[in-house]
């Protein structure tokens, strides 16, 4: 008997997490849609008001404002991640790709600036959060970028002890000029990933042509190196 009434109220204690948890997420999207509207100075009246609750309500659910901001910031990392990884991963000529991962970051931020303001400002926060949300997504995405530069590094024989710093150059210099565009929008979002995807295309070409390989921006590149050989050729012209 005592092992039912256990096993019972473990399956109560589940199903009522779970409950809390459905519940946080609901919060988090209402509190997503107030920043959008009211912008990211929102209070929680107005986030309180979107979500049909009370604020008690709320604060049942959220320590503090700055629980609520943390799970909103969790929550705008998974909705830039799903359109980073598949950039990152998808395979396609070199530049192309170059600007898909660039565009696909602006995308992000176009589609959402008042979450994104949100989330840099830390305005709504009430208390010091040890929780870094933007230095997060910057590390995921330059440990990305690192490991990807990392392989084709080594592909061509090249020194890939760079990887890691030119990736993390690369992140904050799409983001700082992310950060220019949005608030001064003083050209569309294709001539900035444009732009963009040339400066760092060119880079790339330059050290690869520092190391005596040329490569065709427009041919594809693989992304399995263990069954796919590698696109490259001498700057000499000699077939590698």
């Amino acid at each position: 008997m005592a092992r039912t009434v256990k096993g019972g109220t473990d399956a109560r204690r589940e199903r009522w997490k779970g409950h809390r948890e459905a519940r946080r997420a609901e919060f988090v999207e209402a509190t997503i849609r107030a920043v959008a509207a009211h912008g990211p100075e929102v209070g929680m009246d107005e986030i309180a008001a979107e979500a049909g609750v009370s604020k008690p309500v709320l604060y049942r659910h959220f320590a503090d404002k700055s629980d609520l901001y943390l799970a909103v910031g969790t929550r705008g990392t998974e909705m830039l991640m799903d359109k980073m990884v598949p950039a990152i991963s998808h395979e396609g000529p070199i530049r192309a790709r170059i600007r898909g991962i660039v565009d696909a970051y602006l995308s992000v931020i176009e589609e959402n600036p008042n979450l994104y303001r949100f989330v840099v400002r830390k305005s709504f926060t009430d208390r010091p959060v040890e929780q870094d949300v933007v230095l997060e997504d910057k590390q995921l995405i330059a440990a990305a970028l690192a490991r990807l530069l990392g392989d084709y590094l080594r592909a061509f024989d090249m020194d890939s002890g760079g990887a890691e710093p030119w990736a993390h150059a690369l992140v904050g210099m799409v983001q700082n000029a992310g950060d220019w565009w949005l608030d001064r929008q003083s050209m569309t979002r294709a001539n900035l990933s444009d732009y963009l995807a040339t400066l760092i295309w060119h880079a790339i070409d330059g050290l690869l042509r520092s190391a005596g390989v040329e490569l065709d921006q427009d041919a594809p590149l693989p992304t399995d190196f263990t069954t796919e050989p590698v696109p490259l050729r001498l700057v000499n012209g000699e077939e590698a």
